[in-house]
């Protein structure tokens, strides 16, 4: 199962990185040839794109790799560390973007006048925003299917490039059809769009954050794993719960009570029962720690 989920994600990033590579070309082409600023940005946001593929083609090799003496709880963080990768790449692209846009800006409040895009520009933008929301789709997806929080943010990554082609669209489209005097829109509508790529890439480095430093699961989660103890035939009072994650997977370490009268094999069962449970719910790769204690 685990193999497979690996085939699915390398599968899918292959696919976006060939995608990329290009509309990477084709961007950077009509951006120069047509003189749109716009269409420049959103060509180097492709090359991050690809860029980012291949380190989630790397890091989703690495991680699908077994426990092994020096990594007793596998190889997730891998894909976690890979993740903020992505969130970094972004903000940088994001920075870029916005300093190009406000260049242009400030050469048309001094000149009066830029460059008009040419409509080569126009038909790079639609055809990029068409092929990048499908993958996206497609990504995002495929992600959830096999629970890959990097293959998640990968989709975003996409669909980042779709918000920068719809930015770059309405400007380029405002400055070809409404005129020179409105040219302005094509590095306008840069400066935009990488608020969107600031706004995305914040929220995948939160969430990998949060992650890495430990945090534990959602409160809805911890309380549905509580129950799932205290509905177990023999634990009582569970308490003392921490949990975390691990890149795809998740930590159980729980303690519970039961009755101090029964012998080793009898409440060894009991966890062995309750484990079965959190692995159907969970996943087979849950770390899961069960601490027994006697009740009264």
């Amino acid at each position: 199962m685990e193999k497979e989920q690996s085939r699915v994600a390398r599968k899918v990033t292959w696919i976006g990185f060939f995608t990329n590579l290009i509309l990477t070309i084709f961007k950077l082409l009509a951006g120069f040839l047509g003189r749109s600023s716009a269409m420049i940005a959103d060509g180097v946001h492709s090359i991050s794109d690809f860029s980012t593929d291949l380190v989630v083609i790397g890091s989703l090799k690495v991680a699908s790799k077994p426990s092994d003496q020096n990594h007793k709880y596998g190889h997730g963080k891998v894909e976690t560390l890979a993740t903020v990768f992505v969130g970094i790449v972004l903000i940088i692209v994001g920075v870029g973007i916005l300093y190009s846009g406000g260049y242009k800006i400030y050469e048309y409040l001094k000149e009066g006048y830029i460059d008009s895009p040419g409509k080569i520009a126009l038909y790079a933008a639609i055809a990029s925003i068409i092929i990048k929301e499908i993958i996206y789709r497609y990504t995002l997806i495929k992600g959830k299917q096999i629970n890959s929080k990097v293959v998640i943010a990968n989709a975003w990554h996409h669909r980042t490039d779709v918000y920068s082609s719809l930015g770059t669209l309405a400007g380029i489209g405002g400055a070809i059809f409404l005129g020179p005097k409105w040219t302005i829109l094509d590095p306008l509508a840069a400066l935009i769009v990488s608020f969107f790529i600031f706004k995305v890439s914040l929220k995948i480095l939160k969430e990998s954050a949060s992650e890495l430093i430990e945090t534990s699961l959602p409160k809805k989660t911890e309380q549905e794993i509580l129950k799932i103890a205290s509905e177990t035939d023999g634990v009582f009072d569970p308490h003392n719960l921490k949990t975390r994650k691990i890149g795809a997977n998740i930590a159980i370490d729980i303690h519970i009570r039961v009755n101090k009268n029964l012998n080793v094999q009898k409440a060894h069962d009991i966890t062995v029962v309750l484990e079965k449970k959190y692995i159907k719910k969970y996943g087979e790769k849950t770390h899961i720690s069960i601490h027994i204690e006697p009740a009264n």
